[in-house]
């Protein structure tokens, strides 16, 4: 039996998680008191404490209905164990059972207490203070004391015993204290098999990737939620490094880096950035807060409610395959210049494309403006004006000049002097091509990476530099420079040749 005992805690420990410290619970519940009132739900909260302890990796020993002996034992022995462990590990003491308050000091009952004046508390309890003495004992860095020992005073008819509840204790460096309740408040021991307290944090402390400092308030909020308001859970902490009981899986390099794009394109408030994200990381771990987003984002937009066919369209279709590289080129001019005619020629090419839900609505709110006052100029006419006037981004004279596809460029910045067009395309950016993107995910890329560039891809980009609408999208700056954008420009003027 012992043999067979030893191959299922192997393979439990090897199919479980592996957790990065060694973690070591004392678990204490006592509820057949002799002298005084028992507890009913004592000895089951360490139960189910140990049991929550053992899935989020703790080595746990539970001791039930501990007499003075076994209690200052077990106590020395935790201390030993935690000192062997070094000072990576994690330390945590639970305790259910009668506490009481006497001279600012707090002191566990053991099940053999018996008391008949205050002074002789020391010499049948065990002082609290003891523990965090073991715990302190052992520096390492993080220790977590959990007490749920304040439901009542068993010894009322004692005098000197007028306080109530436990005394709130001083966190040594690296602790983490909670009590069931308030300092000098008493805690229900609860009408089912569990206190309230308990019970709380047993769900509490499973949940993926918390801190504990999240996990105890979300327990607080419980608990005065269960008992109308009648306990409030307290805590204290002196941690100095960050800890959950269960911690979050590790993210994967593609993983990070898709943290890192969401960052940069959750703050743009750009419908095309949101889609892009999508079509790249339509599974990704931001994927549905995209959508939500997305969805806001349109109805911001338009100043109105999101139509129901579009709103569904956009967050609840499947992804999509990769959209041709002309068709994201076209949605990226249509946006940059907002044009009513760069969307209608999306539209034409591409009447089911990925963004043509995108592309209705941002046609019905051009139309529908125009409506509302047709005399009046549209949107970006004085900025478009007042961007066509200013002078190339770069400062550069542009000379009159031809640009051939496969020939080398005679005008621009010495980066891409000497270079042809499709050549240049494949260099590195000079400037991010999102605003404020973070340098790992575009420096040292090339822009082939991002756009998948053609001839024919960008002859329709060109051609977009010739309209007088384009003077925005001109100023613009781009990753390759301005001085390209000017090139690109007398290239399609000549026909794209």
């Amino acid at each position: 039996m012992r043999l067979i005992a030893v191959i299922t805690l192997f393979l439990i420990n090897l199919s479980g998680p592996a957790w990065a410290e060694a973690r070591i619970a004392l678990v204490i519940g006592n509820s057949g008191y002799t002298a005084v009132e028992p507890l009913d739900n004592a000895g089951n909260d360490a139960e189910l404490m140990a049991q929550s302890l053992e899935q989020v990796g703790f080595d746990v020993t539970l001791v039930r209905n501990a007499s003075q002996v076994d209690l200052k034992l077990s106590v020395a022995a935790f201390g030993r164990d935690l000192r062997a462990a070094g000072k990576d590990a994690v330390g945590l003491f639970y305790y259910a059972g009668h506490g009481v308050q006497s001279f600012g000091a707090n002191y566990l009952l053991p099940v053999d207490a018996s008391l008949t004046v205050a002074a002789d508390l020391d010499l049948v309890g065990l002082e609290a203070a003891s523990v965090l003495r073991q715990m302190a004992s052992a520096r390492n860095r993080t220790n977590i004391v959990i007490l749920d020992a304040c439901r009542n005073n068993p010894f009322t008819d004692i005098p000197d015993f007028n306080d109530n509840g436990l005394a709130e204790m001083k966190a040594p460096t690296g602790t983490y204290l909670s009590y069931a309740t308030a300092p000098g408040a008493v805690a229900l021991d609860g009408v089912g098999r569990n206190s309230p307290f308990t019970q709380a944090l047993a769900e509490a402390l499973q949940t993926e990737g918390m801190p504990i400092e999240k996990a105890f308030k979300q327990v607080r909020v419980k608990v005065i939620e269960q008992t109308g308001g009648a306990q409030t859970p307290w805590d204290t902490s002196s941690l100095t490094r960050e800890f959950s009981f269960r911690p979050g899986r590790v993210l994967t390099a593609e993983e990070v880096a898709e943290s890192q794009l969401w960052n940069v394109v959750k703050k743009s408030a750009d419908p095309v950035q949101f889609m892009l994200f999508l079509r790249s990381y339509p599974e990704g771990l931001f994927a549905g807060e995209a959508r939500d987003l997305l969805s806001k984002v349109l109805a911001d937009e338009l100043g109105t409610t999101l139509p129901e066919t579009a709103a569904e369209a956009v967050a609840e279709a499947p992804p999509a395959a990769p959209a041709p590289d002309r068709e994201s080129t076209l949605m990226e001019q249509a946006r940059n210049s907002g044009a009513l005619e760069d969307y209608q020629a999306y539209l034409d090419a591409f009447p089911a494309g990925i963004f043509a839900e995108l592309v209705k609505i941002e046609i019905a709110a051009i139309k529908a403006k125009a409506t509302e006052d047709p005399d009046a100029p549209a949107p970006a006419d004085e900025q478009v004006a007042a961007l066509a006037a200013e002078p190339e981004p770069t400062g550069l004279a542009e000379p009159q000049r031809e640009v051939f596809f496969d020939q080398p460029l005679e005008y621009g910045i010495p980066q891409i002097l000497g270079k042809t067009i499709m050549e240049v395309t494949k260099t590195t950016p000079m400037f991010p091509p999102i605003e404020g993107l973070p340098e790992p995910v575009w420096k040292d890329q090339t822009c082939s990476n991002c756009h998948l560039w053609t001839r024919d891809a960008l002859c329709d980009q060109a051609k977009q530099y010739v309209k007088e609408t384009a003077a925005r999208a001109l100023a613009k700056e781009h990753p390759l420079g301005g001085t390209f954008k000017s090139n690109l420009k007398v290239w399609a003027q000549g026909g794209c040749r």
